[in-house]
């Protein structure tokens, strides 16, 4: 689809700054001065005010685990590392992918609002923004733990929100999610691919994202823009999310298209969002801009892309206050989707609160955090030779595998559904007039299938 005139101004430097290393010098430096290091790219979002040198020397690493890590990793430059490394935990945060994909709940206020609405660009504006919004928290430079095979994670306490995430798939790595309140649900199967770049590392989001707003029935599917991590060893990490992010409304062809800038000298661009709803004949209605860490407005515009004059340029979402000096980088709905205060009753023991080793690093020791990944890795791995041995298939609980196959632009995708086995798991605790006293922190962790087979 062509960008409308408006964006013209925008599309040297857009077009430029997409690659970064058009602009060489300025950004994108080889630390040719550290002896073994020839051809590595740090990379000073804030632009070259340090040299390249002095940039590799930051970071979260010590120089004796940062040399030993690259020696390792340098064999996978240019391999999919999304389950192919066992990385150490300090560059973890104590959370779960499958948590991590609960932080889209966050501004769920605005597909509430997105269903309310009568102006179906306007309800476009108000979906597109809830998919920006978890942007800011997706900034984050820690690493959220792979999930086991069968975890889950659940959220009953948020904007009337009944939430579950299941992992469905271990190899490669998929995780299926399903969210729902009185105005829409959400539907996510999740799989990520990865490209390994040295002290970089291109992330592609091969997922199908789909919210149906219940009021009409209306579906929408989003296709978010790839993340870059860049300074993984050498330097301070940072992350950017350059490209398209597509929002289409498979009910009537309107679709929001809106354009992430990336990164481009001392930070010009960065975290700037903008873009368009467009009608089914591909036409201009609503112009949005912003920052995606910020806040995002919008405005009613021309067939050219111009803002109507006198039309108002009203704000649809800011981000919310958020902690100072956290250590991890947490909002507050972060720390509340951590909390076992905020676990429903009778929780899954399956629930990645109750993992040892993200509760360790919660905790502050990452030798008990490492020692407790190991165990869980070892015996995720003799769960699956014992599953082998009997001829046992993993079938997810609370989500099915489908016969359809989804094209995406990063590779096909294998769809799961939601069973609705949840809704009626959660029902039947919150009718039993049982009360369970229990501290649920004295659960234990239990992803596991291959003990109790001959009931599956």
């Amino acid at each position: 689809m062509g960008s409308p005139k408006k964006n013209d101004s925008k599309g040297f430097f857009a077009a430029m700054s997409s690659g970064l290393s058009i602009f060489g010098n300025a950004m994108h430096r080889s630390v040719n001065g550290l002896l073994g290091y020839e051809g590595v790219e740090v990379i000073n979002p804030e632009g070259g005010k340090e040299d390249a040198e002095e940039e590799a020397q930051r970071g979260r690493w010590k120089d004796e685990e940062r040399d030993s890590y690259w020696k390792m990793m340098q064999k996978y430059i240019g391999s999919d590392i999304t389950s192919l490394v066992t990385l150490p935990v300090i560059i973890f945060e104590p959370m779960t992918m499958l948590q991590k994909m609960a932080e889209l709940m966050e501004y769920s206020y605005l597909l509430d609002q997105a269903d309310e609405c009568e102006d179906p660009y306007m309800r476009l504006v108000y979906a597109s923004s809830w998919a920006i919004s978890v942007y800011y928290a997706y900034q984050r430079t820690w690493k959220p733990f792979n999930p086991i095979l069968g975890e889950t994670y659940e959220m009953i306490n948020h904007g009337g929100i009944s939430f579950i995430a299941e992992q469905v798939s271990h190899h490669p790595p998929m995780s299926a999610g399903h969210a729902e309140n009185e105005h829409f649900t959400y539907d996510v199967t999740s799989k990520l691919k990865t490209k390994f770049l040295g002290n970089s590392v291109d992330v592609y989001p091969v997922g199908r994202t789909r919210v149906t707003l219940k009021r009409d029935g209306v579906v929408l599917d989003l296709v978010p823009p790839p993340t870059k991590v860049n300074n993984l060893i050498f330097g301070r990490t940072w992350i950017d999310s350059p490209g398209e992010m597509i929002m289409t409304n498979q009910t009537t062809g309107d679709k929001a298209v809106l354009y992430f800038q990336p990164c481009g000298w001392f930070g010009a661009g960065r975290y700037e969002v903008d873009g368009y709803i467009y009608n089914a004949a591909e036409e201009p209605k609503i112009l949005i801009t912003g920052k995606w860490n910020e806040s995002l407005k919008c405005q009613p515009c021309d067939l050219e892309g111009e803002p109507i004059p006198g039309a108002e340029l009203k704000e649809v979402w800011h981000v919310a206050d958020v902690p100072k000096n956290d250590k991890f980088q947490y909002t507050y709905f972060a720390h509340k989707i951590n909390s076992f205060d905020t676990a429903p009753k009778k929780l899954l023991a399956s629930d990645s609160r109750l993992r040892p080793d993200r509760f360790a690093l919660e905790h502050g020791d990452l030798s008990k955090a490492g020692s407790e990944k190991s165990s869980l890795e070892e015996r995720q791995r003799a769960e699956k030779k014992e599953r082998e041995a009997k001829g046992h298939q993993f079938a997810p609980r609370w989500f099915d595998l489908t016969e359809e196959v989804t094209p995406t632009p990063w590779g096909e995708l294998e769809v799961y559904q939601y069973n609705g086995k949840y809704a009626e798991h959660r029902a039947a605790i919150d009718n039993s007039d049982s009360i369970d006293v229990a501290d649920v922190r004295s659960t234990e962790f239990n992803p596991w299938q291959f003990g109790n087979l001959s009931m599956e």
